[in-house]
């Protein structure tokens, strides 16, 4: 047990945003609201054999990185988890998590560590998933995140990481919903924001009444939204009214525009997004001439910018509506002739099915937290014997974009220690400001093959 008295030295900041210390028994000490170099006294809520959960009650030294939270929520709301550190050391800390991943999960050190991509620290969040209670006690709604470490709602008024105008609808969401004859039977409200519309995706378990139609309408006249309805699940997401703008993202760059489905996934950060394409197709080297397979494509988010400068690319996607939506923004954009698309589980690649879609020169590679094991694991394969695959070559570079460190160091190792790359280099992007999630890139070269 950790004394009352016991004041603690935190030594560093793990994954989700907690500082870590050692006490006197050497037993580690996860301690919210502590950051690195501070000392504090803190109240042990677990205990395990190795290690203890607590949280900072008294400060002798404090850090010269802590900062004020600028969001009154910040410690109730789930949301965000590092407003009390300064956004130059978050976007520090998330590069040493990605060092340290790479390294001690997949024993690999990047031979050149790329300047992390940062943005704009609030206003950021395009996309939310945002929960509804009717607090029938309280005779009040509340419409937010959840409370941390809880399945309540949180008491929000504002949110200092969605954008001003969305953070604006908060009340009148509660109002909206408050007077709505369905008030307890409409668990969710998700959000999406394109370059001139703002869709709201109305989660609803019973059938909507026309008075409650009439007030989602009446909703979206006066603030400017874009209603859409869920019945059940993703796939029944439809617009309310048709005839309204057309829900789209653009990459100036490029030239490309891309229309989507507010559930479909797109990036959060549309200005960090923007500058990742931009530096993820300079760190692919893509030729005129080149093939470049883009795998977990979705909706283009990489294929339609590649394709403006190679031969062909082909995207493949585990979600069959994201392939078909990423065909009709291929002939949209005036690139269906440089591109193809194709739908399979990407999990469940082996060495033949690499062979199957023919040789590249460069790969982009954009997978879930899952990673891409099955793709690292086919090459690895492949380069073991060269027999499986007779005239087949592997990429020469492969451009790893990645949203879970742990994941993209295991597929790391396989490539550097089994499949004949080099990890020529990584960095951190600091997608989500104030949260523990870290965004990263790595590139991998094959010096062999030219």
């Amino acid at each position: 047990m950790t004394a009352a008295d016991e004041w603690l030295m935190v030594e560093s900041l793990d994954l989700e945003a907690q500082g870590v210390a050692h006490n006197a028994e050497g037993k580690v000490v996860f301690i919210e609201g502590a950051l690195p170099g501070e000392v504090v006294q803190v109240t042990v809520q677990r205990r395990k054999n190795n290690w203890e959960q607590a949280s900072a009650v008294a400060w002798r030294r404090e850090s010269s990185q802590r900062v004020r939270p600028l969001c009154p929520h910040f410690g109730t709301c789930g949301g965000c988890k590092m407003q009390h550190l300064h956004v130059a050391a978050q976007v520090a800390t998330k590069q040493r998590a990605l060092e340290d991943a790479l390294w001690h999960l997949g024993k690999v050190k990047a031979e050149r560590w790329l300047r992390p991509i940062e943005g704009p620290a609030w206003g950021y969040r395009y996309r939310a998933r945002l929960s509804v209670r009717f607090v029938a006690k309280k005779g009040k709604v509340l419409v937010g995140f959840h409370e941390r470490k809880s399945s309540y709602v949180a008491d929000m008024e504002r949110c200092e990481v969605l954008p001003p105008h969305l953070s604006a609808l908060l009340m009148p969401l509660r109002d909206l919903v408050a007077h709505m004859d369905q008030r307890d039977r409409l668990p969710q409200i998700e959000v999406a924001v394109g370059d001139m519309v703002t869709a709201l995706v109305l989660r609803h378990l019973e059938p909507l009444s026309p008075g409650d139609l009439e007030r989602l309408r009446a909703f979206a006249r006066d603030h400017g939204v874009q209603w859409w309805l869920q019945p059940k699940g993703p796939d029944s997401v439809h617009v309310l009214d048709e005839g309204g703008a057309e829900l789209a993202y653009s990459l100036p760059e490029f030239g490309v525009v891309m229309p989507f489905k507010p559930t479909d996934f797109t990036q959060v950060n549309h200005q960090i997004n923007g500058v990742l394409v931009s530096r993820a197709l300079r760190l692919l080297e893509a030729q005129p001439g080149d093939r470049v397979i883009d795998w977990f494509c979705g909706l283009g988010n990489f294929t339609l910018p590649i394709a403006r400068g190679v031969r062909e690319v082909l995207g493949v996607e585990g979600s069959e509506a994201l392939v078909q939506r990423s065909r009709e923004n291929a002939r949209r954009n005036g690139l269906a002739e440089r591109t193809s698309f194709e739908a399979r589980n990407l999990f469940e690649l082996a060495a033949g099915d690499l062979v199957a879609y023919g040789v590249a020169d460069k790969w982009l590679v954009d997978p879930p937290r899952e990673g891409a094991f099955a793709l690292a694991k086919a090459l690895a394969e492949l380069h073991a014997d060269a027999a499986l695959a007779p005239g087949w070559t592997p990429p020469r570079r492969i451009v790893y974009v990645s949203c879970n460190p742990a994941t993209l160091a295991r597929d790391a190792g396989l490539l550097v220690h089994q499949a004949g790359y080099r990890c020529m280099a990584a960095g951190a992007v600091n997608m989500f400001p104030h949260t523990a999630h870290v965004e990263s890139l790595a590139v991998f070269e094959r010096s062999d093959i030219r």
